[in-house]
Order: structure tokens, then C-alpha cells, then sequence
């Protein structure tokens, strides 16, 4: 009987296994990446077809902030937003210093 067991579970993990390297395959959406602001609070950057979607995530609500294309996204760009991310992070140290 422990043996059945074991080969049952055994069985479930493979299937899981090879189900989620499918489903990553074929996703429609890819996180690109994501910058917590605290509890349930950030901004993520989603990759859809062609597109990059920057969205804020609240615990009660989704906001689209800006739309691009991904040929937009040059590396002058790229710093800029990682220049005001930086920003944001020192903010949010100095508001949790307090």
C-alpha cells in the first residue's frame, strides 16, 4: 500500500512537472518586472505581444500607467526609468526610516 501511495504521488509531481514547462511556453503575458512599494503595493512591467505595459498594483485596484511599444524601449529610456525607480526606492527607505 506504501508503495501504491508513492508511486501516485510520484506520478502527480512528473505530471505537474511537465504541465507548468508547457504553460510557461505558451504564455501570453511575461512579467518583465516588478518593484514593491510595500504590502500588496507596486509596479509591474508586463510584456504582451509587442507591447510593455506598466501597471500600478494596488491591494484593491489596477491602474495602467503607460503603454509602449518594446521597440521604444531604448537604453536611454530604460535609464531614465531606472533612474526614477531609484528615486522611489529612496523615498520609500526615508518614509520607512520615520
Amino acid at each position: 500500500m506504501a508503495f501504491a501511495l508513492i508511486a501516485v504521488v510520484g506520478i502527480i509531481a512528473v505530471a505537474g512537472f511537465f504541465l507548468k514547462k508547457r504553460q510557461e511556453k505558451s504564455s501570453l503575458i511575461n512579467v518583465l518586472a516588478y518593484q514593491s512599494f510595500g504590502p500588496r503595493k507596486g509596479i509591474a512591467a508586463l510584456k504582451v505581444g509587442s507591447e510593455i505595459l506598466l501597471i500600478g498594483i494596488t491591494s484593491t485596484d489596477l491602474k495602467l500607467l503607460k503603454t509602449m511599444s518594446e521597440f521604444e524601449l531604448q537604453p536611454e529610456f530604460a535609464r531614465e526609468i531606472d533612474r526614477k525607480l531609484s528615486r522611489l526606492r529612496t523615498i520609500k527607505k526615508r518614509l520607512t526610516e520615520q
